[in-house]
């Protein structure tokens, strides 16, 4: 199996491209048991790094929903 990059030089779509790749190589029932748990355990790896840059962006936007940004209501057309 190749060596594949750290996880923390992917960006979300690169890390999810990943994880797609691996399901569907994993569906597809030519990988053997070793291969498959390799596979599985960079799976959960490339999970929990999306799931900490969702929490980011997550705090990101909720700052900027925070912030006085939402005065920019007040030059909506009524």
């Amino acid at each position: 199996m190749p060596k594949n990059k750290s996880t923390d030089t992917l960006n979300f779509e690169e890390a999810m491209a990943e994880i797609e790749s691996i399901v569907e190589k994993m569906e597809s029932d030519e990988a053997s048991l070793e291969d498959s748990l390799v596979a599985y355990k960079r799976g959960v790896e490339l999970i929990q790094h999306c799931k900490k840059k969702l929490e980011v962006a997550q705090q990101q936007v909720k700052i900027l929903e925070d912030s006085n940004l939402k005065d920019f209501d007040q030059f909506d057309d009524k």
